[in-house]
């Protein structure tokens, strides 16, 4: 009987180590700090994609677009840009796509209010993998004299690598991402035989330099891999408080157009 109330007592006891892990800070990381950088000023209008770009989003329609469950995207464009609309949640590509090179532009409106992780918050997920917030996320943020965690701010793989940099445009500018995405590869078993590889650019200044990812996004816990193909690119309608980002000019370059699917 003692055994067993030694044995009841030490998996009590880690059972609670391991629930007390489980918290959001516990992948969080504060420093060290990405050194600021200036970046050119954004252009008030839009470039023009390359002749083999998808064009997934130019400034006047969703044609490209659905909600979560499949229906209409129902986010607000107007004035050339796409408007996050928060009640109607996030929205994906109806294509899925492999690895490819992707070209975003996004904008904090110049009334945004809030700090931290509730001001201008929001995310491109550069493979879809399920509901909600599943999936690898680009972390987009206001981070112009912003102070959060350096792995939750602009330009971060969120919760895993911080930007090199912090290339911040100040808000009412648009800001430009630039990615590669090189998505994983699984065996047969469902191991990992190639993680998932990510370069990007903020406004035109390397922030993830051929990082290997360690898995999807998790706000709480380690990430962890789950086999996948080609998914949708998803941008995230956060629930922060703060007024609603807006998006433009997004194309698509498929760097394996036999990987890329349509839905």
């Amino acid at each position: 009987m003692r055994a067993l109330r030694v044995t009841l007592s030490a998996l009590i006891v880690l059972g609670a180590a391991t629930a007390a892990a489980q918290r959001p800070e516990d992948t969080e990381q504060w420093t060290p700090v990405p050194r600021v950088v200036t970046p050119s000023k954004g252009s008030p209008t839009p470039a023009a994609p390359p002749s083999d770009a998808i064009v997934l989003f130019d400034g006047r329609n969703l044609d490209e677009w659905a909600s979560m469950d499949g229906g209409p995207a129902q986010w607000t464009v107007a004035n050339g840009a796409l408007t996050v609309n928060k009640k109607a949640g996030n929205i994906q590509t109806k294509r899925s796509f492999g690895s490819y090179q992707l070209h975003l532009e996004w904008r904090i409106p110049p009334e945004i209010t809030g700090s931290g992780q509730a001001r201008g918050n929001s995310g491109l997920f550069l493979a879809s993998i399920g509901a909600g917030d599943a999936g690898y996320e680009l972390q987009i943020l206001d981070s112009y004299n912003n102070t959060t965690y350096v792995n939750g701010q602009a330009g971060s793989i969120y919760k895993q690598f911080p930007p090199l940099v912090n290339a911040m445009r100040p808000p009412g500018e648009w800001q430009t991402y630039d990615v590669v995405w090189t998505m994983p590869t699984f065996g047969g078993d469902g191991s990992v035989a190639t993680p998932a590889y990510v370069t990007a650019f903020h406004n035109g200044i390397l922030i993830q330099d051929h990082v290997a990812l360690k898995g999807p996004t998790l706000y709480i816990g380690p990430p962890k891999y789950t086999p996948h193909g080609p998914s949708p690119i998803k941008l995230q309608a956060h629930g922060d408080p703060s007024p609603p980002i807006s998006f433009r000019n997004i194309w698509i370059r498929p760097l394996d157009v036999q990987m890329e699917v349509k839905k």
